[in-house]
């Protein structure tokens, strides 16, 4: 028996994805969290065309993925560098604390 699960289901599962990731950048104020929503959106993407490549029966969207996955891994490399750097000056990597960096 084939239980093929309906790309249908893959998009709604990216588009809750997507949202929980865009609320958590939107209402959270710690910055490793704010990491953490917007990684969770990039996921949500790929799967989205992960999705969509297997519907269509292509390797682009498989194709993209790698790109979007690359950009992810220079992404948490200069993201975690920068809040390691701003928590070593400020003790804090609450976001709204570092609106009082001016000067």
């Amino acid at each position: 028996m084939n239980f093929a699960v309906p790309t249908e289901a893959f998009i709604m599962l990216s588009m809750v994805l997507f949202i929980l990731g865009a609320m958590g950048v939107l209402l959270r104020r710690n910055a490793i969290l704010i990491f953490m929503s917007v990684e969770l959106m990039l996921n949500a993407a790929n799967l989205a065309l992960v999705a969509f490549a297997r519907q269509w029966g292509q390797m682009n969207g498989q194709l993209f993925v790698f790109f979007v996955m690359t950009v992810a891994a220079a992404e948490v490399a200069v993201g975690l560098a920068l809040i390691v750097a701003i928590f070593r000056n400020k003790r804090s990597i609450n976001i709204d604390d570092l609106h009082q960096m001016e000067g």
